[in-house]
C-alpha cells in the first residue's frame, strides 16, 4: 500500500479532468451499471502511467466524441475496487496501467499496460479517440 500523500498528486492527475475515483466493489458495480459509455482508468505510481497513461486520458478527452462516464481505480492502494474493476475486463489479464472502454456494461475496447508502456501518450489518445468516435 502505497502513502496518500505520494499517490494523492497522481489521483489529482485525473480527477482535475473530471474522472470519479471508486474505493470500493459496490462504488464499481454503481459505475458499471450506469447506461451509456464509462472509461475506466486503473491508475498506477508508475513512470509509464505518468508519462503515458494519464496524460494520454486527458489528451483522449480532446474529441468530438467522449464517454458519459468517468471513472478510476488505484492499483496498489483501493484493492477492492480495483479487483472489481478487473473481474469486468475479463478475459484481460491485470494489468496496471490499463484503461477500458464499457458500453452499457459490456466491455468493447480494452488498452492494456505493453499497449501503454513505451508509448507517447498522443499515440493513447488517438487510440482512446477512435474507440470514442465508434462507441460513444
Amino acid at each position: 500500500m502505497y502513502p496518500a500523500e505520494m499517490v494523492k498528486p497522481m489521483r489529482e492527475d485525473l480527477t482535475a479532468i473530471g474522472f470519479q475515483e471508486l474505493y470500493t466493489e459496490q462504488d464499481v458495480t454503481e459505475a458499471m451499471s450506469k447506461e451509456g459509455t464509462t472509461l475506466v482508468v486503473v491508475n498506477s505510481v508508475c513512470g509509464c502511467a505518468a508519462a503515458n497513461a494519464r496524460p494520454g486520458a486527458r489528451m483522449s478527452l480532446q474529441n468530438a466524441k467522449t464517454p458519459d462516464h468517468l471513472v478510476t481505480v488505484f492499483a496498489g492502494v483501493d484493492r477492492e475496487a480495483v479487483d472489481a474493476a478487473r473481474a469486468q475486463m475479463v478475459p484481460f489479464p491485470p494489468s496496471s496501467p490499463s484503461m477500458a472502454l464499457f458500453k452499457n456494461g459490456e466491455l468493447v475496447h480494452m488498452l492494456e499496460r505493453h499497449h501503454i508502456e513505451g508509448r507517447p501518450a498522443d499515440m493513447i489518445a488517438e487510440n482512446l479517440k477512435g474507440a470514442f468516435n465508434e462507441h460513444c
